[in-house]
């Protein structure tokens, strides 16, 4: 059995996130989200939504609020982000970390790996008929 298919490879541990070299996207993602969630809700938040950028009204005008300007709370929830970046981009190895490296949030990077390793929500979809007929034909 070669490394890639061992169950328990690199980075299988509760302090360590599990390494994904490519090979089975599912199982990665899911161990992911259950070792982000482990360790803050909040962190698996901006992976899912995005990061959290304050703002504040001036003039009637939105804008970004200025770093010297935040609350302790704001500044937690934007630093989930440069969280979850660090810790998605541990557990990658070099050809997958060089497909999200230019990302800039976690958010991006999540759905640049589900992208490349999923495909769409069309491409998913038709994996799914052509596995569903090739069931079928199989049975018969």
């Amino acid at each position: 059995m070669d490394e890639n298919h061992l169950p328990f490879a690199e980075g299988a541990s509760i302090n360590r996130p599990l390494m994904f070299s490519g090979v089975n996207y599912q199982f990665w993602k899911g161990r992911m989200r259950i070792f982000i969630e482990s360790i803050d809700r909040g962190i698996l938040n901006a992976i899912v939504n995005g990061p959290h950028v304050p703002m504040h009204v001036v003039d009637g005008v939105s804008a970004v609020k200025p770093f010297d300007e935040l609350f302790d709370i704001e500044n937690k929830r934007m630093q989930y982000d440069c969280i979850a970046k660090n810790i998605i981009t541990s557990a990658l190895n070099m050809d997958e970390f060089f497909r999200v490296s230019q990302c800039s949030s976690a958010k991006e990077m999540w759905d640049v790996l589900e992208v490349t390793h999923e495909g769409m929500n069309d491409v998913k979809r038709a994996r799914k008929h052509a596995l569903i007929q090739e069931y079928e034909l199989f049975r018969m």
